[in-house]
């Protein structure tokens, strides 16, 4: 080989190398900086971080829903002459007493050793005894900082409200469901964070970089829940699920003007303090978690759409009541099987009528309805504040056809929450105004004006028919304006209803003339009877009965 291609070979060479070396340069220079930075400073400086004191949530009363008992976060401060094999035997038993002697061991001695540390944390929620018994063991470099742990002390009492309080990925605490997840932020407030700059064998430099944040403790939340009220909801909703046999249930009640919640129960429920010993299935909150078809109760909105559009009037008669009606290959029935030629109305929403409201539907038509379908709230969250509030994906206007209109007309083939539609039908009770539901204490908050206040007039007044005259009429509270509807959903299963399956519910609110509260109640599955007058309609009208002594209305 020449020597000319030597010297051409070696210059490549060298080219290579000084790409390599640049791109490295480029890469920890430019690419890499922030990261590499990152590094060095936690090589160089040791972080303790001190928990802040998380909020109260309080009963309307001021009495506490959800608190705090006093812990402890206890840390040791590294010594040159830390013996570790001594100090691990003293402390495995205290910061683990449920693990084994060995295993307990074998862990205090793996973190004692780790060489990286300068402040070790021994454990973050330490119990008052706990603390006694490291204070025994007299180590001058064991420090302690006050803390928190959760405390719930009605147990399960509206559990599904409150959600609990985890940890995240990093061990701090987490609020997740209702208000612990929704107020998370609020709630946690902010911790402090002592900083130190240390050198190469982690010893702290003494001129060194030291850096202190004070931590701020979270706020307190006062709810609009009544605590005497929540405790009667849920004691006569378990009452009501072993009377009637049913799966699951829920109450929900609320100010229809204000949209304060004054209770909301749910059943099977859990415990906060102990989330980990039950099924995650249990942690959303029904009411506003759990999407379904209505039924009947949807009725008085599809009634109250067709008034305020003008498409009927209280005296127009039905024409098509006199039989079933076939629309497109189906054929809808009443759920009795009983017909009355020339109904008006009003008897169509007191005798739950499917074929008289489909006559209403068919009047309304579908552009009204859906116009009237957005106006009610119902292709949108509540915007209440839990965190678990599902958004469902409502069906694009474009998607509906005659034939959902005519089911739609009496509740069936369509999806919505609790919340949905105990803020829609309280628009009734308070004169046609859409409010904003809400837990923690706040100015009310007015959405939109969903109906005229006629119209809202005139559907109380059906639905007071309706609850004096129609098929619970057997548990209406005598001396008592009510107002209210009943609803039997069949449940689909396989994409087919189940005939031996439903859902049934109450809806209503009280007095009618000036409501106190408009409350729903929802029975999954009851196996005494599939019929909500049987059913939601007694525990609705015993707990209504309850919400009007609490409130001291006197009977007319």
């Amino acid at each position: 080989m020449s020597s000319s291609w030597r010297l051409r070979i070696l210059s490549w060479f060298f080219v290579a190398l000084f790409i390599v070396l640049w791109s490295k340069l480029f890469y920890w220079q430019v690419l890499a900086k922030d990261s590499l930075s990152q590094i060095a400073l936690t090589q160089q400086q040791t972080t303790l971080e001190v928990p802040a004191r998380r909020g109260e949530i309080l009963f309307s009363d001021g009495s506490p829903l959800a608190a705090n008992q006093l812990s402890y976060l206890a840390y040791l401060i590294r010594r040159p002459e830390l013996a570790i094999e001594p100090l691990a035997e003293k402390l495995a038993p205290i910061i683990y007493p449920e693990a084994t002697d060995s295993a307990g061991l074998d862990l205090m001695e793996t973190r004692l050793t780790d060489p990286s540390w300068q402040w070790l944390s021994l454990g973050k929620k330490l119990t008052q005894e706990q603390k006694d018994r490291l204070d025994e063991l007299g180590l001058d470099n064991l420090w302690f900082e006050p803390t928190q742990t959760r405390f719930y002390p009605e147990a399960s009492l509206a559990a599904h409200l409150l959600g609990f309080v985890g940890n995240d990925t990093d061990g701090r605490d987490l609020g997740y469901y209702g208000l612990e997840g929704y107020y998370h932020r609020e709630l946690s407030g902010r911790p402090g964070i002592v900083r130190q700059e240390q050198d190469a064998l982690n010893q702290p430099i003494i001129s060194g970089d030291y850096w202190t944040q004070t931590k701020k403790d979270g706020g307190t939340l006062k709810l609009n829940l009544n605590k005497s009220l929540q405790f009667l909801t849920e004691t006569k909703l378990k009452a009501a699920l072993e009377r009637y046999g049913a799966k699951a249930g829920s109450v929900a009640v609320m100010d229809p003007y204000s949209g304060a919640i004054l209770a909301m129960a749910s059943l099977p429920a859990y415990d906060p303090a102990k989330y980990t010993d039950f099924s995650t299935e249990l942690f959303s909150n029904p009411v506003v978690g759990d999407a379904f078809e209505p039924g009947s109760v949807f009725k008085v909105l599809v009634m109250a759409a067709a008034l305020d559009s003008q498409a009927i009037k209280p005296e127009t008669i039905c024409d098509i009541c006199d039989g079933p009606v076939k629309i497109d290959k189906y054929t809808i029935n009443t759920w009795n099987n009983e017909y009355f030629p020339d109904s008006s109305v009003t008897d169509i929403l007191v005798r739950s009528d499917n074929v008289g409201m489909v006559f209403v539907g068919q009047k309304l038509g579908l552009a009204n309805f859906l116009d009237y379908f957005h106006r009610f709230g119902l292709t949108q969250p509540t915007g209440i504040d839990l965190e678990d509030e599902l958004t469902t994906t409502p069906r694009a206007d474009d998607k509906w056809t005659y034939v959902d209109l005519a089911t739609a007309s009496f509740g069936q083939g369509f999806l919505t929450t609790g919340m949905q539609l105990l803020a829609a039908v309280s628009a009734i009770a308070n004169g046609g105004e859409l409010v904003e539901p809400h837990l923690v204490e706040q100015p009310a908050k007015i959405k939109q004006r969903a109906i005229k206040p006629e119209t809202a007039a005139l559907v109380k007044d059906m639905m007071v028919a309706a609850a004096k005259s129609g098929e619970a009429k057997w548990v209406d509270i005598s001396g008592y304006k009510i107002a209210g509807k009943t609803g039997t959903a069949q449940v689909a299963v396989g994409g087919k209803y189940a005939s031996e399956k439903t859902n049934a519910s109450f809806i209503g609110f009280a007095p009618a003339d000036k409501p106190k509260f408009a409350m729903l109640v929802t029975l999954k599955e009851p196996s005494t009877s599939p019929w909500a007058s049987e059913t939601a309609a007694p525990l609705w009208f015993s707990l209504a009965q309850d919400l009007l002594n609490h409130f001291n209305v006197l009977p007319n």
